[in-house]
């Protein structure tokens, strides 16, 4: 679940008792995130604002047309039961990856068993060897998705997508 704050609280910010003027350009505010159990209490260093390089055209608007593509991060508690989550998915498939089971069929079933609806619940070849998964919770964190490869699984938690197509990659755009 994403956090925001009640309409009439942003109202209140945005309008303020006061009415100076403010200088400056105004910037969304990123909710803040909080340590997670087992994780490292340093904060992560924001991401580097991306600029368009060299090479591209001042007049390719290539991110902004697939901004939809982007999954909408978890933030707060959210993001704590999303790491723990992950965590729970690459456990319960550590033993498949080990001996190098890579049926998206026994994958799906490792998935279902920790209890997600099978419904819910996608596996696909990923190459030679490898799965790709993406599970939709319905609830915060609504979708999980990852890989699992000879080397490594990999996973993450999201909720959803800026369009609202679920947890499922929108397509098209404009």
């Amino acid at each position: 679940m994403i956090e925001t704050a009640p309409p009439l609280l942003v109202i209140a910010r945005l309008v303020g008792p006061s009415r100076t003027a403010r200088t400056g350009t105004a910037t969304p505010s990123e909710p803040a995130d909080i340590p997670c159990p087992g994780e490292s209490r340093r904060p992560t260093p924001p991401a580097p604002v991306t600029s368009p390089s060299s090479t591209v055209a001042p007049t390719d608007h290539y991110a902004e047309n697939h901004g939809f593509r982007v999954p909408i991060a978890l933030h707060g508690q959210s993001r704590c039961d999303g790491l723990a989550l992950v965590g729970r998915v690459k456990n319960t498939l550590e033993p498949l990856r080990r001996h190098g089971d890579f049926a998206p069929a026994n994958v799906r079933t490792a998935l279902t068993r920790l209890g997600f609806a099978p419904g819910k619940v996608q596996t696909y070849g990923n190459g030679t060897s490898g799965v790709g998964f993406l599970i939709d919770i319905g609830a915060s964190p609504w979708c999980v998705e990852g890989t699992m490869g000879s080397d490594t699984t990999k996973a993450d938690a999201f909720a959803g997508y800026p369009d609202g197509t679920g947890c499922e990659p929108p397509r098209g755009g404009h």
